[in-house]
């Protein structure tokens, strides 16, 4: 069997790994050949990349438009590629600035299968994007369980294949409170603070949580605040927290060890305050009760606030159907006003429990990781079935 996969970003390639894996576990009888274009993990799991993933790991309409030239070269290098290689399969995987316009030309000039692995967020905004992808796109893996009917309304094949928060490992008891005895925290209650893995998300929300955390610590002088910082803003990060208050300890993402430090930060919090992101799914795993804020420029946030279909854009309170997350975003973004929902959630932590807990149950934990999902999902939509059968 020959799978031609594209991932262009590090989550992608993440993604891409495990559904390289699950193949294998299905199909262990059978050789698999994976071709196109992935990162780290997955040149580990045995690609040989056409291209570097860097070279469309690009973010932002400007850094698009930019490098458009590039880009598209890329984009007609991968589709003939795949064309070429005659797969039984083409898996895109997220990024659809890049892979939609891949599967668009594959499908134009071959009967090649496509799956599109990631799905757009058409619940939230631009619904119509679903219909555009439908004209290209036979199927698509779904990581939130809402998400199919979306699709399949478009004419898609969908299936939800689990969320892969749920196989990332969590920071037992014991780390976390060897985490503690490290930084001097002791019993102190301890807020975990996130402004965002981006350079213009630490600009914007870097002075909006240092006001928050003013108010806090003024009623509050005992919390200790714990700032664990993505590696590629590390120095943003310790310039942002230099006039916050309560000492921040500041996580360096770079760092050696710096994921099982996170983890360790995570399960050892109190409660957090994030920047809006997959990181309130982060924080559920662990069980750390949260409050979610996020802003943006004005014309973004007009633009956005006509655009939205949701009155939440919080994962756990859209997974869990409730809204026990606390959530400022847009105009509600104010110091004030988030500062009292971080003291009231100090107040009463166990109030987001439930929520967190049926979000990890309904994003597929315990269940069979997403990754041999994801790979039996594409097995069932080509005809075929694995190897070997789901334990019953």
């Amino acid at each position: 069997m020959r799978v031609f996969v594209i991932a262009g970003e590090p989550s992608g390639d993440k993604l891409g790994a495990a559904l390289m894996a699950g193949f294998r576990s299905l199909m262990p009888e059978a050789e698999v050949e994976f071709i196109g274009v992935g990162g780290p993990r997955m040149e580990e799991a045995g690609l040989d990349s056409i291209f570097p993933m860097d070279d469309i790991s690009i973010m932002g309409l400007t850094e698009i438009l930019s490098q458009y030239p590039a880009l598209k070269r890329r984009v007609n290098e991968a589709a003939e590629a795949a064309i070429a290689a005659q797969p039984d399969v083409l898996v895109t995987i997220d990024l659809p600035e890049f892979c939609l316009r891949v599967a668009k030309i594959v499908k134009a000039r071959s009967s090649i299968r496509t799956v599109h692995y990631v799905a757009p967020t058409v619940w939230a905004w631009r619904p119509g994007r679903a219909a555009k992808m439908a004209k290209h796109i036979d199927q698509v893996l779904a990581l939130l369980p809402f998400e199919p009917p979306y699709m399949q309304a478009a004419g898609m094949r969908c299936d939800f294949v689990g969320h892969p928060v749920v196989t990332d490992p969590v920071a037992s008891e014991a780390e976390a409170a060897e985490f503690r005895n490290r930084h001097g925290l002791d019993s102190a209650p301890m807020l975990l603070v996130l402004p965002g893995s981006r350079r213009s998300e630490v600009a914007r929300m870097g002075p909006v949580f240092g006001e928050v955390l003013r108010a806090v610590c003024a009623k509050r002088p005992e919390m200790r605040i714990v700032v664990p910082a993505a590696g590629p803003v590390v120095g943003m990060v310790q310039a942002a927290v230099a006039d916050w208050p309560g000492a921040p300890l500041v996580l360096d993402g770079a760092a050696e060890g710096a994921q099982a430090e996170k983890r360790a930060a995570f399960r050892a919090g109190d409660l957090a305050l994030a920047a809006s992101g997959t990181v309130s799914l982060e924080l559920a795993a662990a069980g750390t009760p949260m409050v979610i804020a996020y802003d943006m420029n004005w014309l973004s946030r007009q633009i956005i606030g006509r655009m939205l279909r949701v009155d939440t854009v919080t994962l756990v309170n859209l997974v869990s159907d409730t809204r026990a997350v606390p959530e400022f975003v847009g105009k509600a973004c104010v110091p004030a006003e988030i500062a009292k929902a971080v003291l009231a959630l100090a107040e009463a932590p166990e109030a987001q429990a439930h929520a967190m807990a049926l979000t990890m149950e309904r994003l597929g934990q315990g269940q069979e990781p997403p990754g041999i999902r994801a790979a039996r999902a594409v097995l069932d939509g080509l005809g075929r079935s694995p190897d070997n059968s789901p334990e019953t």
